[in-house]
């Protein structure tokens, strides 16, 4: 089993640019799966929707080419890949003389091996960009509630609470203010999370308090939000939910988990303006 200590995380590194599969560094999802009490059927579906700024090839008469990268790892993958490697993987392919079509089947392959689960691969082209737009998401955001704050880590789910006497609601709550670290270096990691939900209403000054309690938490992108859904699911019982976050990029590659009660859902690829 390859465990994070096993991994580039916090190790000088060559820069190889030649293609170099081997890089990729699969962790399983497992064992933060089972820190939360997770085996067997999962009780979400959804995907690692991962952004890549800093792809370039060669193509075949030898002209760099650059593009955007968009690669979505389904949620029932066995394993997630470690960013750095991710990040070491692509560059790999910056000497390599290869046609786009090439490129991109290459790419869902060896991600695919490294998730163990097929991996969906898009490329935009830089005759494209023009049209990426900034966008951020509607919803409410909970951040300027007036409220003191004592707690940054562990994460207390006992923040957590609805109002079960309360009609059931629908709504969207958004906060900025998610923030964990790398389990392996401590660097920090930025988020801004998305919550929608159909049940009792979620008291919002119990979710800024448990959100803010990431602060100084050590665990995978992938791992927090599962554990926000989790802690949802247990806390507030809603109906339906939904648990997304937008990760600020490092190494050129963001990432941003998406869980869902509901088969067939999807979270979109909206760039927030702190990405």
């Amino acid at each position: 089993m390859t465990t994070p200590e096993d991994s580039q995380l916090g190790k000088a590194t060559a820069y190889r640019n030649r293609y170099a599969p081997d890089l990729l560094f699969p962790i399983p999802r497992s064992k933060g799966r089972a820190e939360l009490g997770l085996r067997g059927e999962l009780p979400f579906q959804g995907v690692d929707l991962w952004n890549a700024y800093e792809l370039s090839w060669l193509d075949p008469r030898g002209k760099p080419m650059v593009a955007l990268a968009e690669f979505h790892v389904p949620a029932d993958s066995p394993a997630i890949i470690e960013s750095k490697s991710f990040k070491l993987y692509l560059n790999s392919f910056s000497g390599e003389r290869l046609d786009e079509a090439t490129l991109r089947n290459r790419l869902a392959r060896d991600l695919g091996d490294a998730a163990g689960a097929p991996v969906a691969v898009h490329l935009t082209p830089a005759s494209a960009f023009p049209a990426q737009r900034i966008e951020e998401p509607e919803g409410l955001l909970i951040d300027a509630l007036e409220i003191d704050i004592d707690v940054y880590g562990p994460p207390d789910p006992s923040f957590l609470r609805a109002d079960t006497a309360a009609a059931p609601v629908r709504e969207t709550l958004l906060s900025n203010l998610l923030k964990s670290n790398c389990p392996v270096t401590g660097q920090p990691d930025w988020a801004s999370l998305r919550i929608d939900y159909v049940g009792a209403p979620i008291d919002r000054e119990g979710l800024l308090r448990y959100v803010v309690s990431f602060r100084e938490h050590r665990e995978f992108h992938e791992h927090c939000v599962e554990r926000i859904f989790m802690d949802l699911l247990r806390h507030c019982a809603p109906t339906q939910l939904d648990v997304g976050a937008r990760y600020t990029r490092r190494g050129g590659l963001d990432i941003n988990p998406f869980r869902s009660s509901e088969p067939g859902r999807t979270p979109g690829n909206p760039r927030g303006a702190r990405q």
